[in-house]
């Protein structure tokens, strides 16, 4: 019988709860053997095909957002948006430093996305992979938490997982630090209990890998859902590997035959 994993409700655990075992206990495991990999997921372009479900509603929601509220033209919101989601890894931390804007306001406004569900898509063979994943499994994503579960209810996913972290749990100081926030991602490592050695980042976008591969994480390259000939953050073509990255996959399926993150 499939082992079932318990749902979660979003976010990080509450600091009384006990944390969830890691792994087998090392007395119950054979001798020599590490306990598995603890997997940590992106969403859009990993889980997903974002760029068709989702990017360019959101992008065109932002933009009306900024020209409503910023007083931009749609020319200027572009250029805007664009230029703080290359600068802070998300649009919303450049609104919010700069021009005053809510957070909560701007992710309920901006991820709406009227006829989501209709358009998410998924390979079968990935969700089935998933539920055989051996280790503990999270969503990390630079999105709402709101807008990771509808994705993952949506494609059937959302029982996979051992929690599920948006940009509401990437904050320092009382501010969203998001990926790829070094200082931010070490500490939501430290709050889940986790050891950097044993974690694995899938994502698809570079910048994030580098920085998570400076704290000793391990990181794997999703390109599956990339379109042909793009080239990735940094400038570097999907065919060239840098060296930060341990390997790269075009399904999540391919994760398994990784034998470098069984040892």
């Amino acid at each position: 019988m499939r082992r079932l994993r318990r749902r979660w409700r979003g976010g990080l655990p509450a600091a009384s709860a006990a944390p969830a075992p890691a792994s087998v206990p090392a007395a119950a495991r054979p001798a020599g053997r590490r306990p598995p990999p603890v997997w940590l997921f992106d969403l859009d372009d990993t889980l997903h095909d974002a760029s068709h479900a989702a990017f360019g509603q959101a992008s065109a929601a932002m933009n009306d957002y900024i020209v409503r509220h910023i007083g931009l033209t749609a020319e200027e919101a572009a250029v805007l948006r664009q230029g703080y989601w290359r600068r802070y890894g998300a649009t919303l931390l450049g609104l919010v430093r700069h021009h005053g804007v809510v957070a909560r306001h701007f992710l309920d406004e901006t991820h709406a996305l009227p006829g989501l569900e209709e358009r998410l898509r998924c390979h079968a063979a990935d969700r089935r992979a998933l539920c055989r994943l051996p280790g503990r499994r999270y969503v990390v994503t630079n999105g709402p938490r709101a807008y990771a579960a509808r994705v993952l209810r949506g494609l059937r996913l959302h029982g996979l997982f051992d929690g599920v972290l948006g940009v509401e749990d990437m904050r320092m100081f009382g501010e969203h630090r998001p990926k790829p926030d070094r200082r931010a991602l070490r500490h939501l490592l430290a709050r889940l209990k986790l050891v950097p050695a044993r974690c694995v980042l899938v994502e698809d976008t570079l910048s994030n890998q580098k920085a998570v591969r400076r704290l000793g994480l391990r990181t794997v390259w999703m390109q599956g859902y990339q379109p042909p000939g793009a080239r990735a953050a940094g400038g570097r073509a999907r065919g060239g590997r840098p060296a930060y990255v341990c390997a790269r996959i075009k399904r999540i399926a391919a994760l398994r035959a990784l034998q470098q993150f069984s040892r």
